[in-house]
């Protein structure tokens, strides 16, 4: 079969294309971009374009189908000619479906938690040998690729992102998985430049609960509201199961889950990933793992890249990325740190970076997002306010939407590395929130810092 990847670059659309060159298709594409590490992975593998642009003659009418990514514009040269030449169009998770329509798929959906879940759920399943098909938002440890696709596998695992198809194509990724088995973590507005009103965002959680096939199960986090009232209104599903935040304590640094068994000590911390935990258990379940062996299995995973992710450590100074950026997961990340090490002072720092965040209404629910840090430090681009062209955003309006009066700004990407290099951490921890890079900083030199 042979497929052409317009935009393959992209981090989920690079990882297609390995998935199907690895099932044996033939694989073209292009792009006028493409970093690390998609570069290195697409050219180890023979995929990665010769010259970057758009090439229109690279289509013709023996291609099966054509894969279309979010960076790719509704005016694409290849797109066109693919439009013109009548070939098959597909956005990427229209083509994930396609691939699992004799499958059982299992969708994990949420505003917040779900690549947590979905990689907690990959790692008990790879523990026990159980092969399964999958998609994930992040890289993790012991898996090559995060799309894996084959002929054989009876199940297949997917994130159930709520942003849009592609270019062409504006329903949210999960309203087309169709799911037998789906799990909502968590409500909180965002996507702000797609969805304008909490409602209308709201609303494509309650369309995925009724894209459930029939017969199929909705697993839920009922602590909250808004999943809770969506799941008990949701007519699709024919069995429902809540879950809840299970009983834990922290010693010392550490946590322990309370189990069957008795206490047990796990790597992942924080009350939002303990409710991820308890969601992955009823999902991995549902998919024949039994309790026993789930908690053997989930006491050895680590978590995946950019939640929570360790990134340097000393006899008294401990730091963290997040890959929080949304007001709730901000908090969430803030106080769970803050709950881990509480004889620790924690420097909590969040970079404003996405749509959402830079978007001067949506600011006003910061509010109170990083109150369980000591020092509390928000970075944000007028450069990136600009490059997306939004309502400029003033350092008055920060402070004023966090409403803390210690809160230290920066807009300058120098100025905020120097003033890390200058602290002098003594038992403290780093936190560093962002799905950006804070204008340039290299996360492998924040050793160096504490």
């Amino acid at each position: 079969m042979r497929v052409h990847f317009i935009a393959i670059g992209g981090s989920a659309m690079h990882n297609l294309a390995l998935a199907l060159h690895h099932k044996g298709y033939q694989i073209s594409g292009s792009d006028d971009a493409i970093f690390e590490p998609s570069r290195s992975r697409l050219d180890e593998f023979g995929l990665l374009p010769e010259e970057l642009g758009w090439f229109p003659e690279k289509l013709d009418e023996n291609l099966d189908a054509v894969i279309l990514g979010m960076h790719a514009k509704p005016d694409n040269p290849e797109l066109l000619k693919a439009q013109e030449l009548g070939l098959k169009i597909y956005s990427y998770p229209e083509f994930l479906y396609e691939q699992s329509k004799e499958k059982t798929r299992v969708v994990i959906g949420g505003s917040h938690g779900k690549t947590t879940i979905t990689s907690m759920i990959l790692h008990v399943l790879q523990y026990h040998d159980r092969e399964v098909d999958f998609m994930v938002g992040a890289q993790l440890p012991g898996f090559k690729t995060m799309v894996h696709l084959t002929q054989e596998n009876d199940f297949i695992l997917l994130e159930g992102d709520e942003y849009l198809s592609s270019p062409i194509d504006r329903r949210p990724k999960f309203h087309l998985y169709q799911p037998n088995i789906a799990l909502i973590s968590g409500i909180a507005w965002d996507h702000v430049n797609v969805f304008p009103t909490y409602e209308k965002y709201v609303e494509q959680f309650s369309i995925f609960a009724d894209s459930i096939t029939h017969g199929g199960i909705l697993v839920y986090n009922e602590e909250d509201a808004e999943v809770k009232r969506i799941a008990e209104a949701a007519t699709a599903p024919t069995r429902k199961h809540a879950y809840t935040t299970p009983e834990y304590s922290i010693e010392n640094g550490e946590t322990l889950l309370e189990t069957p068994e008795g206490s047990m000590p796990i790597s992942v911390f924080g009350k939002h990933n303990l409710s991820n935990l308890a969601g992955a258990k009823w999902i991995c379940q549902h998919m024949g793992v039994d309790e026993d062996d789930f908690y053997e299995a989930i006491a050895s995973f680590k978590g995946a890249a950019k939640r929570l992710e360790k990134i340097g450590e000393t006899a008294t100074n401990i730091a963290f990325k997040d890959f929080a950026h949304s007001p709730s997961k901000v908090k969430a990340t803030t106080e769970a740190v803050k709950n881990q090490f509480p004889g620790r002072k924690l420097v909590a720092c969040l970079e404003l970076h996405t749509y959402s965040s830079l978007n001067a209404e949506f600011i006003k629910g910061y509010k109170g997002a990083l109150d369980a840090a000591d020092e509390a430090v928000v970075f944000f681009s007028p450069d990136a306010v600009a490059i997306k062209k939004l309502e400029a955003i003033s350092k008055e309006q920060i402070a004023e939407a966090f409403e803390r009066d210690d809160l230290i700004i920066y807009t300058n990407a120098e100025a905020f590395k120097s003033y890390l290099e200058s602290q002098k951490f003594d038992n403290s921890v780093l936190l560093l929130m962002s799905s950006g890079n804070y204008g340039g900083l290299n996360f492998d030199e924040v050793q160096n810092m504490l």
